[in-house]
């Protein structure tokens, strides 16, 4: 998280949007959320079911849900995804950026006619 926060603004740049879902209860999230003044989009997700839609595993022995990263564009498909095996396996933000400036250039070639 503190990756995500640290570089959100070059998210935004890159008309991006941050959303992420956590397991605990709306009223657990909330105090934490806004404890931690996280600047994106959180959503609880006790029951688990948008993780579940996504395909986010759950491994109580490596301490409940594993880390899940996806990057879904403005038509709502799925264009990268990154299923942690442990808490630290997260795709570093710089990854992530390069794949949206990518996006964000096919895109732009898409809406003039270009190759």
């Amino acid at each position: 998280m503190a990756q995500l926060r640290r570089d959100y603004p070059d998210f935004v740049k890159r008309n991006a949007e941050v959303v992420a879902i956590g397991p605990e209860n709306a009223e657990a999230f909330t105090k934490w959320w806004r404890e931690h003044e996280m600047p994106f989009v959180g959503l609880p997700d006790p029951d688990h079911t948008v993780s579940k839609r996504y395909g986010q595993q759950v491994k109580l022995l490596k301490l409940g849900r594993l880390p899940a990263q996806l990057v879904i564009d403005k038509q709502g498909v799925i264009r990268f995804v990154h299923y942690g095996n442990s808490m630290s396996d997260i795709v570093e933000n710089g990854e992530l950026l390069s794949l949206l400036d990518h996006l964000n250039d096919e895109e732009g070639r898409t809406r003039t006619g270009g190759a």
